[in-house]
């Protein structure tokens, strides 16, 4: 089925709350939903075929999958509607009604305003609030307004000269405007304020307010107003925490770019506002890296770009100055025929929005450069960070010495680029001894390979600092002479000393600018020549978890070669010292005789028969002496 297709992409889904979209081969969407848990959600329809016949049809269209992450359930109940009103998906058969979520309206261009619900905002000088999702949310705020401020509800022409007031006034629910000598048109107006305020939601000293009067009551032993206080109180603080960023009339026309700029390239995600709602989502981005880019010039490229064939709305949110702003907004408005603002927002409603596109535009930069080699990338970002290094370490060598008690001590030098081991670059060696010279309790690094050993010099065999000069050293002569390529970051395992020894060699070629880091194996600290003190990483962290990992495949390589130059050794030491056994012969006696012992075991006539009669009597001798 073609939504099994889809199966990885679904288990990298965020569990989040957010919108998903299915499209068709032809790229048209045709079902838009909402999750609390997108990759929860989306999840079901692996296993939904057979449901039902509408279901069925859905599963055998879909060939591809987009989500956008909001701040809340909520948020992307009111982004699913405004969604399917603009794409009109021919599968969501419930939601393609006319109907909109209520806002709420307060008739300020009224001489005693109310406040009533209304289904869409209307330029006729009233002030809106919402929208209210769900729909019920907006009728028990209009109550709130009525029981806090006293605000009408009835359709009365006031004229303020009514002989008593209604059973409104009696229940505290209106402070009765229609009779002058109890509520002036001044204290209505102030009322009809309070209300503005409360519905912008501007509610940090009205929730004070109402805390003190409750706790008034309460003391004063009036439970029930008290409670009613208390009710008022959560529904003021609930109608605070909904504040919406998928739809409200604040937002008006514009468009908001949200941008992830990495190692692997970048992605913008732009939202379209229009009328107070997202109606749109577009994506933008590049096939490969953008090396040194600054978000202030993809920005800019990104706006040239989207606008070229598209409309430009009256202002465009981002997330951060995009370069040559004036020359942007000149060019923008004289395509539009109107004048056009860029802003950078740094609070507010709108920052919270240009936050959240950037939050999918993250989203959608691990879905497009896989999710495995963003987070290889984001690990190399922590490392050019934590180490102060000029550039990202891209390309990185690692070395390791294998030894046991000195003998056949061997090193390996391993590569890793963009995150991923380079296995055809690996390098191994043979520790030589006598590239490191102590003279006077210094050390340093004897460049003439020719140059005789003296009595003060330190093999390198039996010195693990030594081993570490001497193979970096020979590695870095050879980048000399071949001209590279550099690595960004060499990686030392072992600590302080193992670090010295390895700029020791590197100052003595003129390579000291190259940056090296010890990797301490018990502790996993980084040490760094200008830094005193180690550098601890957290234990999950993905820049640690990738030094780990590339040193112990360093690691791997350097005992594996180490084991092979032990039994190589071990080979040597009982066959190679025979006259007359060389490399094929000693080859030709261990196939045939299976091991060293089956040798040993061998008769005269059968060796002789393998290897001839001289030979065999020299086998013989070598094994009689020892």
């Amino acid at each position: 089925m073609p939504i099994h297709e889809l199966k990885e992409q679904i288990a990298r889904l965020p569990e989040q709350p957010g919108v998903y979209l299915y499209f068709n081969a032809e790229g048209d969407t045709i079902y838009v939903g909402k999750a609390r848990a997108l990759r929860d959600r989306v999840r079901t329809y692996l296993g939904a075929y057979g449901s039902s016949p509408k279901t069925d049809a859905l599963l055998d269209e879909v060939v591809r999958l987009e989500v956008i992450v909001t701040d809340s359930v909520v948020e992307a109940l009111a982004l699913e509607n405004n969604l399917i009103k603009q794409r009109t998906p021919k599968y969501n058969i419930l939601l393609r009604d006319d109907k909109n979520y209520p806002y709420l309206q307060l008739t300020t261009h009224e001489p005693f305003p109310r406040v009533l619900v209304a289904r869409r905002v209307e330029r006729d000088g009233s002030f809106y609030a919402g929208p209210f999702l769900p729909a019920h949310f907006a009728r028990r705020t209009m109550a709130l307004t009525h029981r806090l401020f006293g605000i009408r509800s009835c359709n009365e022409v006031i004229t303020g000269k009514r002989g008593r007031p209604c059973l409104e006034y009696d229940i505290k629910r209106c402070i009765a405007p229609c009779v002058d000598t109890v509520c002036s048109a001044d204290q209505y107006s102030r009322a009809v304020a309070l209300t503005q305020l409360f519905l912008e939601g501007k509610n940090d000293e009205l929730v004070k307010t109402l805390r003190a009067r409750m706790q008034a009551a309460a003391d004063g032993e009036r439970f029930e107003e008290a409670a009613q206080l208390r009710d008022a109180m959560r529904t003021v603080q609930a109608l605070h925490d909904r504040q919406q960023k998928m739809a409200t009339t604040e937002l008006g026309h514009r468009d908001v770019f949200g941008l992830k700029l990495g190692p692997a390239g970048a992605v913008i995600q732009v939202f379209q506002v229009r009328s107070g709602r997202v109606v749109e989502r577009v994506a933008l981005g590049t096939d490969e890296a953008i090396v040194g880019s600054r978000e202030g010039e993809v920005l800019a490229a990104a706006i040239q770009q989207f606008y070229e064939l598209r409309g430009v709305p009256p202002e465009i949110v981002v997330p951060a100055e995009p370069e040559e702003r004036d020359a942007l907004e000149s060019w923008l408005a004289a395509r539009a025929g109107r004048r056009v603002k860029i802003v950078a927002p740094q609070r507010g409603e709108k920052r919270g929005l240009v936050d959240l596109a950037t939050r999918n535009a993250a989203l959608a930069y691990q879905t497009r450069f896989n999710e495995a080699q963003a987070a290889q990338y984001d690990a190399l970002e922590t490392l050019q960070h934590v180490l102060a290094l000029p550039a990202l370490p891209r390309r990185i060598e690692c070395f390791d010495i294998s030894t046991i008690q000195g003998s056949e001590t061997v090193a390996s030098m391993v590569v890793c680029e963009d995150g991923r081991m380079r296995p055809g670059e690996y390098r191994k060696y043979r520790i030589q001894g006598g590239l490191w010279l102590v003279a006077g309790g210094s050390k340093k690094p004897a460049i003439d390979r020719a140059a005789p050993v003296t009595s003060h010099q330190s093999p390198a065999t039996n010195n693990d600092f030594a081993a570490m000069h001497e193979v970096v050293l020979r590695r870095s002569r050879k980048l000399l002479e071949q001209g590279g390529p550099f690595p960004d970051l060499m990686l030392i395992d072992g600590g302080k000393g193992q670090l010295t020894a390895a700029y020791t060699a590197l100052e003595a070629l003129g390579l000291a600018n190259l940056v090296a880091v010890g990797i301490a194996k018990k502790e996993e600290l980084l040490f760094t020549r200008d830094h005193d003190q180690p550098i601890a990483l957290g234990t999950h962290d993905p820049a640690l978890l990738l030094v780990q990992r590339i040193r112990d495949e360093a690691h791997r390589f350097a005992v594996t070669f180490h084991r092979r130059a032990r039994s190589m050794r071990d080979l040597r030491s009982e066959l190679d010292g025979v006259p007359g056994i060389g490399p094929r012969r000693r080859r030709t006696l261990l196939t045939t005789f299976g091991s060293l012992a089956g040798v040993r075991r061998a008769t005269r006539e059968e060796l002789a028969a393998v290897v001839g009669v001289k030979a065999a009597d020299a086998v013989l001798a070598h094994f009689a002496r020892a």
